[in-house]
Parts: C-alpha cells; sequence; structure tokens
C-alpha cells in the first residue's frame, strides 16, 4: 500500500510529519530516504512532534553523533545516516535494538542500509517537485503499516489539505 502526497512548504511537510507522528506507536520504524536537502529532517520534526516530543523545533540532524534520542509520549529515535560510508559501519550502530524497543525510531539516509532495515515500517521516499514544494510518497510495508497509509484520508491527511493524494 502506498500514497503519494505533495506539499508546498516546508511547514506542510512538518505539519504532515506531525499528523503521521500522532498515529505511530511503540516499535515502529519510519525510514526516511531522499536528496541532500530534500526535507527529510523537516518531516522528522513534525514526526518528533506527533510524538510528544517537548521542543521540535530544536531537532536537527544528529550527524556527527549518528543517533540522537528525545523523551516523549514514547521515545523518540533520530537516526542520520548521512555520514555512514558503508553499511557494514551501521552494524555496529545496535539499530536492531532500537528497532525491537519501545520507541519510535526515524531513520535519516534508510537506502544506506537496506539488510538492516526491517521487513516492515513505513518508507518515506521525499523528492523536490519545486523550490519549496515535495512529493512524499509513504509506502507500508506489513500489515500494521499499510493500514497505517490505508488510513491517512481519516485522519485528515487528504487532497484539500496538501494538494495531490494518490493512494493505490
Amino acid at each position: 500500500m502506498k500514497a503519494v502526497i505533495q506539499t508546498k512548504s516546508p511547514s506542510e511537510t512538518i505539519r504532515l510529519g506531525k499528523r503521521i507522528g500522532g498515529l505511530l506507536r511503540p516499535g515502529d520504524v519510519v525510514a526516511l530516504v531522499g536528496e541532500l536537502g530534500a526535507g527529510k529532517t523537516q518531516f522528522i520534526k513534525g514526526l518528533a512532534e506527533g510524538v510528544g516530543v517537548g521542543k521540535p523545533t530544536y531537532i536537527s540532524s544528529p550527524s556527527f553523533t549518528l543517533i540522537n534520542e528525545y523523551p516523549g509520549r514514547v521515545p523518540f529515535y533520530h537516526v542520520d545516516l548521512f555520514r555512514l560510508e558503508r553499511e557494514k559501519d551501521a552494524e555496529e550502530l545496535g539499530l536492531e535494538d532500537y528497532f525491537q524497543g519501545d520507541g519510535i525510531t526515524a531513520i535519516e539516509w534508510a537506502d544506506k542500509i537496506p539488510s538492516l532495515l526491517p521487513k516492515e515500517m513505513l518508507l518515506i521516499h521525499i523528492a523536490y517537485t519545486g523550490k519549496n514544494s515535495r512529493s512524499l510518497e509513504i509506502i507500508g510495508k506489513g500489515k500494521h503499516y499499510e493500514d497505517l497509509v490505508k488510513g491517512l484520508p481519516e485522519f485528515g491527511i487528504r487532497n484539500s489539505e496538501y494538494g495531490v493524494w494518490n493512494a493505490k
């Protein structure tokens, strides 16, 4: 199951992340893929707010530490693999502990660790469509995530608010 949503500004991308963050539950994994500057961190700021992290505006890419942990309704783990040279380097991070833990894990540059990602997750491809506009392809892998994508319109994420809604 997948949906494609267009946003017209960074604030819309953040709002979309917030809506989706509010639907996540402990143990969920959100994997983000996109070019540098595509909006992955903006989306994650929204996710964090939806999860209940107190000051999501302070969230930034943990490029030098690789993983930042934030308290919230449930723990929120922000993983940024931009500086990772090889997938093998990620094996030492203990990512599976995060994936199987009681928090919500959001991973930027998830395409750098394809064999380490869980089979079930929410995969989001973010692409430029203009100076401030983005296309977000949201793919549910596994029943829980497929149901989440299928239910997005019920939670106010629809065509009238973000431009284009296309679910398949």
